[in-house]
């Protein structure tokens, strides 16, 4: 985990998010507590529970991209699911356990692909020696009669020379347009789902690998070019280096210790106290499977068990109907960090559009100037943008900074349509260009709910 203070984390998700200051804050903090909790020494320690946050605002605001933006910044194992995807177990549906159970899996790619990138060159230098050998098949090492050992210590030395010729030619890239058959693993391992307390997918997975096991690994020829050949070899060596029981205790040491949890749309799994049938029973269900998840019980994947106690859960929802109390007062209990993002303003949209370094703006003049076209837009011309945005989300559904993808993209619609063929290498967007274009569209409210 990264050693960042909660300053220079709010620094970092200001490069992305405007506003939401208080948000950021409470997220900072979270996350500044995990690090300090790993340096407590002594039994306190697995004591220190995380503070689990809901992030309470309409879609748009930047509820996801804090969370995102976060586990980013940790490096540390993070999944973001909707809430109303699972259902009660003994409904047809997902259990709450997998969300575990894919945590674990991302934890041990991420792990996987660190490990990798340090055995990379050694994976490497070994892929080269071997296209080498099919290149070149190796000299056979039969014994030879004492009156012959000139005669092949002069052989053996005329191939190396031409290896080394090939190698030189390989690395310098004059053997790219060249075919070369090799040996690859054949995917044919039939695929079994079992109904089980453990899940469809994780038996599944299990049964793969146990059959997969008793079996020797059945390899195809396949025939492809010299690039693709080392990549493919290079690959297959980086997996013989790596240790896998190495990766996978350092992936579930950091899921337990630092994994985040997104769940989205948790209001979508809220029901009416007074409802007692039909959805509403199966939604508090899946609240009541939550509960152990959050609160730390021990969750069994194809890697071992998981214990959940450390991890941090960040759940958001708009509550537009719903509030936070309408959750089973136990699941409440296990998120006491309650922050409300704001609706965006008018001027957030402006900086929105600017400021943050994956702007729409720099977004759509990075994508033209592939095509030799400098884009540019006047100040006025992304106030009018924002005010449009501002006057769009008032009228009809607000989906916050979402508004501004649609009207870009109607905006500009005919300049990356005929972007290929403009004679003009340079176009200035000003507020009468975009007045003109969607003025029609703004003040006609049935076809601005259908087009922005």
């Amino acid at each position: 985990m990264r050693e960042l203070t909660p300053l220079q984390i709010v620094k970092e998700l200001d490069k992305y998010i405007i506003g939401q200051d208080q948000a950021k804050k409470m997220v900072a903090i979270a996350l500044r507590n995990r690090w300090r909790r790993q340096m407590v020494e002594g039994r306190i320690r697995e004591e220190i529970m995380p503070n689990n946050i809901i992030l309470i605002g309409p879609t748009g605001v930047g509820k996801t991209e804090i969370s995102r933006r976060l586990a980013k910044l940790a490096e540390a194992a993070f999944i973001k699911v909707e809430a109303s995807k699972f259902t009660e177990v003994g409904y047809v549906g997902r259990d709450v356990e997998s969300i575990i159970r894919d945590l674990m899996d991302i934890g041990v790619q991420m792990v996987r692909e660190e490990k990798t990138n340090i055995v990379q060159n050694k994976a490497n230098e070994i892929a080269t020696e071997k296209l080498l050998d099919i290149l070149l098949p190796p000299i056979s090492k039969t014994q030879k009669a004492v009156g012959d050992m000139h005669e092949g210590d002069e052989l053996e030395l005329r191939h190396q020379r031409t290896r080394e010729k090939l190698r030189a030619q390989l690395l310098e890239g004059k053997l790219n347009d060249r075919m070369v058959e090799i040996d690859v693993p054949s995917d044919a391992t039939p695929m079994m789902q079992i109904f089980s307390p453990i899940g469809i997918e994780e038996m599944g997975m299990n049964l793969q690998e146990m059959f997969g096991g008793l079996m020797p690994k059945k390899l195809k020829k396949r025939k492809t070019t010299v690039p693709e050949a080392h990549k493919i070899l290079s690959q297959q060596e980086a997996q013989k280096l790596i240790d896998m029981e190495d990766v996978i205790r350092e992936a579930k040491r950091r899921v337990e210790n630092s994994g985040i949890v997104f769940l989205d749309e948790i209001d979508k799994i809220t029901g009416s106290s007074s409802a007692k049938h039909g959805p509403d029973v199966s939604r508090e269900g899946v609240q009541r499977d939550l509960l152990p998840v959050v609160e730390g019980t021990s969750v069994m994947t194809k890697y071992g068990i998981i214990k959940t106690d450390h991890i941090l859960f960040i759940a958001s929802g708009a509550f537009h109907i719903a509030k936070p109390s309408d959750l089973i007062p136990e699941l409440q209990g296990r998120f006491p960090i309650r922050v409300e993002l704001n609706s965006l303003t008018e001027q957030d949209f402006i900086r929105i559009l600017t400021e943050p370094e994956n702007a729409l703006i720099k977004q759509y003049t990075a994508l033209l100037e592939t095509e030799n076209l400098k884009l540019i837009f006047t100040k006025d011309a992304i106030a009018e943008i924002a005010s449009i945005a501002t006057l769009v989300n008032t009228k009809a559904e607000n989906i916050g900074a979402r508004r501004l993808h649609t009207i870009m993209s109607t905006l500009l619609e005919d300049i990356l349509f005929s972007a290929t063929e403009e004679e003009e290498k340079e176009i200035t967007i000003d507020a009468q260009q975009v007045k003109a274009k969607l003025e029609s569209i703004v003040e006609d409210e049935d076809l601005s709910k259908y087009i922005l």
